[in-house]
């Protein structure tokens, strides 16, 4: 029996003798008329010395009974802890238009492995695990994929001010193995990975690519076993399945692949997040300009100095005033009153409705900052219900804070109604849902109690967006986006780290939902000092923002800042719909990425001097994703923020120049001499 499930850029093809069926070959697509049968035959191994007289098979879910060698795809047990290691064999195959579910059956249990086409070009796959009765599951894998034979894995780490460092790892015998266990994907180990061919840059080679769409934390298994197959797994994390259950199943896996190179994967992630997987409260309004008042005032809100920042943020742009935290219970630092989702009339007497009226006099729209999931020991909600805390009595607090067992209904039930309470006596265009602290443990039952809460209030208020933060970039997957519309990238408005970071994340996440501040003068995670164009056109790579004491500003500053949004501004529909493409920069001090329009009629291209380059002059920067033919004008829209060393006579510094695709693509660019903390900003249209 065999299978195949396609997109427009890549194949999975399976097969099954009797037990799980297996995947034969994932990759780029393969030809309609490719014989199935044939390639099944030609996936069969030999045997030799020292091996048993039949390969186990690496299947859907590798089985620990049956002499498998490496990871299994399922651990389970009976209720009791009584290990439980079934048999499965093929039951049938349930296909319909982009879609196949293969069903497996031992005695008393049932497992499903179903495979989804999506129109963006991924394939979304998910293991279902059904019972007669109740058991235990340590682990389950989302259906297990090979891994090709030649490469390196890419995946991801990072920290507080410090996400998406992209880890490039070879293969080897064994297993690199990765665990997010602190209750959210995490700034640690986001739950992504690239499996990268030989000599695969941004813009050429072949690629393969994983997101496990899933906000509790997860695990990866990337195993080279002794026989020399490779297999990719994962699932949640081990044990996330506290209680015994008759029904388990795993989060969605979205697989993609690419023959040009890691920007193949990220048109199609990108794609998938904001056409497949965000749900748009409007889907045909402009990405608003924000301003939030967090690094401005912190927990100290008065309403005329406020009010004051909201002119000013008009003045220069803004489009969404967002109150951060410190608006309700007694919240004057972050010691207190999480939990306590009620107005605090010692800082609002009249309640919130002066400052929105004066916000929406200005044009803007109005957005407040919550944390739900999260409660203070000083708060009357803790006081109340101490049984409703996640983990145990004596457990560590993190930023003076515990977590909230939202797997309790009446824990849900008491939170809807007070942030629903809010929302219908403000009218609020958009929350900024906040996750501050580790979770004393590992439980998917939490997380499928946000996504209901979540859920339950988009139904309630369907035209308010939210933004998911996590001290910055601790939650961003696509369990928490199919519920939420922005992803707060880190906490660091520092933008040369901003740079980097926003270049390696646009390997998974599109610019409309990647939101990018300019902070203040004085960076206040990293204490750097760096121009304000150079902070503003970092910002205007994705969906821009301010966050700063806007009194600060320079009469300069001001206008530099006001022309930069502006710009976002004219620019923003083709950028937010179109593909962020990486470039291959010859020189390791310009970061620099090209974003395409959706008609590829138009691009802008981002050239970040992030340090000293080691040679005098600048290296031709070559672009991508053009086509060779063409004819397009490309120009430098900065000239003026070249240095005094720029001196020579750099054509771009004098107007635009008229060259071929091919040219851009294979010469490339000379842009001018720059100093660190520069951005070269490059339009360019198809004649």
């Amino acid at each position: 029996m065999h299978w195949r499930i396609d997109t427009q850029g890549q194949t999975i093809a399976l097969a099954s003798e009797a037990g799980i069926p297996e995947v034969i070959y994932w990759g780029p697509r393969l030809p309609d008329a490719e014989d199935l049968s044939q390639l099944a035959l030609s996936a069969r191994h030999d045997l030799t010395g020292g091996m048993l007289d039949k390969l186990p098979s690496l299947s859907l879910s590798p089985e620990p009974g049956r002499a498998f060698q490496g990871q299994p795809g399922h651990i389970l047990a009976e209720a009791d802890g009584t290990p439980l290691q079934p048999a499965f064999h093929f039951d049938r195959a349930e296909a319909s238009a982009g879609r196949l579910a293969l069903i497996s059956t031992a005695p008393g249990l049932v497992l499903t492995h179903v495979l989804q086409a999506q129109p963006t070009g991924t394939i979304t796959l998910q293991t279902r695990l059904t019972s007669d009765h109740p058991i235990r599951v340590q682990w389950l894998a989302a259906p297990v994929l090979p891994a090709p034979q030649s490469g390196e894995m890419i995946d991801v780490h990072g920290k507080w001010v410090g996400e998406f460092h992209l880890i490039r790892t070879p293969w080897s015998p064994g297993i690199r193995a990765r665990e997010a266990r602190t209750g959210r994907s995490g700034h640690e180990h986001p739950p992504y990975l690239i499996l990268a061919g030989e000599g695969c840059t941004n813009t050429r080679g072949e690629a393969l690519a994983l997101h496990y769409a899933w906000s509790g934390g997860h695990r990866m298994v990337a195993e080279e076993l002794p026989d020399g197959r490779r297999q990719v797994q994962f699932g949640h994390p081990l044990g996330a399945e506290t209680e015994p259950g008759t029904r388990f199943e795993t989060a969605e896996l979205i697989a993609c692949a690419s023959t040009t190179g890691l920007n193949g994967i990220a048109t199609v992630f990108q794609s998938d997040l904001r056409d497949r997987v965000v749900q748009w409260p409007d889907a045909k309004r402009p990405r608003p300009v924000h301003y939030n008042c967090w690094e401005a005032v912190y927990f100290d809100h008065k309403l005329d100095v406020l009010a004051e920042f909201a002119t000013r943020a008009a003045a220069l742009g803004a489009e969404r005033f967002v109150l951060d935290d410190g608006w309700f219970g007694k919240r004057d630092d972050d010691t207190t009153s999480l939990g306590d989702w009620t107005i605090d009339r010692r800082k609002w007497p009249e309640g919130l409705h002066p400052l929105i009226r004066h916000v929406h006099s200005l044009g803007m729209a109005f957005g407040l900052w919550f944390e739900p999931e999260m409660v203070n020991p000083d708060s009357d909600l803790y006081r109340a219900h101490p049984d409703w805390m996640l983990g145990p009595v004596d457990q560590t607090t993190g930023r003076g804070q515990m977590v909230l067992n939202l797997a309790l209904p009446e824990v849900r039930e008491n939170l809807f109604h007070q942030v629903s309470a809010v929302l219908a006596e403000y009218p609020i265009d958009y929350i900024k849902w906040d996750h501050n602290r580790l979770l004393p443990m590992v439980d998917a039952a939490q997380s499928r109690g946000i996504y209901a809460l979540i859920d339950r209030l988009r139904a309630a208020h369907p035209k308010v967006e939210i933004e998911s933060c996590a001290s910055g970039g601790g939650r961003i997957d696509a369990g928490i986006l199919a519920r939420t519309h922005r992803v707060w990238l880190s906490d660091s408005n520092d933008a040369l780290e901003r740079l980097r970071m926003q270049h390696d994340a646009a390997l998974f996440l599109p610019s409309a939902i990647t939101g990018s501040h300019v902070g203040p003068r004085h960076c206040h995670t990293s204490g750097r000092v760096l121009p304000m164009a150079f902070r503003a056109w970092v910002a205007a790579q994705r969906h821009m923002g301010f966050e700063m004491d806007l009194r600060e500003l320079t009469e300069d500053e001001a206008l530099t800042l006001a022309r930069v949004t502006a710009w976002y501004k004219a620019n923003r529909t083709w950028m937010m719909a179109g593909t962020i493409l990486r470039l291959d920069s010859d020189d390791p001090a310009v970061t620099a990425e090209l974003q395409l329009a959706l008609d590829a009629g138009r691009f802008v291209v981002f050239a970040g001097q992030a340090d000293t380059s080691r040679q005098s002059l600048q290296r031709p920067l070559r672009l991508t994703g053009l086509e060779p033919g063409a004819r397009y004008s490309v120009s430098l829209l900065n000239p003026e923020d070249a240095p005094r060393q720029s001196r020579g006579p750099n054509a771009l510094k004098s107007g635009p120049l008229t060259l071929t695709g091919r040219m851009l693509m294979t010469k490339g660019i000379l842009l001018p001499v720059a100093w660190p903390a520069t951005m070269w900003v490059v339009e360019g249209r198809k004649l």
